[in-house]
């Protein structure tokens, strides 16, 4: 079997990652609170595309302050980042812009897919914060894709993750490119940044 390829979910506490991590593994929705991740959830799903399984690696990262000094481990390897905000809240999105400077200092070849999350509460009569015009606006400036989803309904969840397929499969192809192994101690804890400023964020 291939070795599943790395991806991370990045954006501000309560975002809605562990939802999103949920919805795509195992194809549910918890309706109750969801439980602060504390460290690092990782699960891997293959997806189908053009007659080949693709084996996403994908690790629900802690969006508190306090993990942040671990988030360079996490970062390391990563060939994708979903890098989530609230579509409803604007300083998440803010984050999710800070988020993607401190991942791509670590990973600069890393493919950010710019995840807009909860859009179920924008159904549901909620006022929208953030647009997908000025996320889009981003976007073409840093190379990235955008997507707007919904882990409660499932909308465009499966969307999203075969289209991160797809480009792996594509990169795939071409020569030199690794694959990631979860299993794999490569990374020291010893290039961590003794401080965080401004400039870095909370993922």
């Amino acid at each position: 079997m291939d070795l599943p390829f790395k991806v991370v979910l990045l954006g501000k506490e309560r975002v809605g990652k562990t939802s999103l991590f949920n919805r795509f593994l195992k194809d549910r929705f918890d309706s109750g609170t969801t439980r602060r991740t504390t460290g690092t959830s990782y699960g891997d799903k293959a997806i189908e595309v053009d007659g080949r399984n693709i084996y996403v690696g994908l690790w629900d990262t802690a969006g508190v302050e306090k993990f942040h000094a671990l988030s360079p481990f996490y970062f390391r390897g990563a060939q994708a980042a979903v890098v989530c905000y609230d579509v409803t809240s604007k300083p998440s999105f803010e984050e999710a812009m800070l988020c993607v400077k401190s991942m791509k200092a670590y990973e600069e070849a890393c493919k950010i897919y710019l995840t807009g999350t909860k859009f179920d509460l924008v159904d549901s009569g909620r006022k929208k914060k953030v647009s997908l015009q000025s996320v889009t606006e981003y976007a073409q400036d840093i190379a990235a894709e955008v997507f707007e989803t919904s882990s409660k309904t499932g909308y465009n969840v499966k969307e999203l993750f075969l289209k991160i397929a797809k480009d792996f499969a594509e990169v795939s192809m071409e020569p030199r490119v690794e694959a990631f192994d979860a299993n794999a101690d490569t990374i020291t804890l010893e290039e961590v940044p003794s401080k965080t400023s401004k400039t870095t964020c909370s993922c």
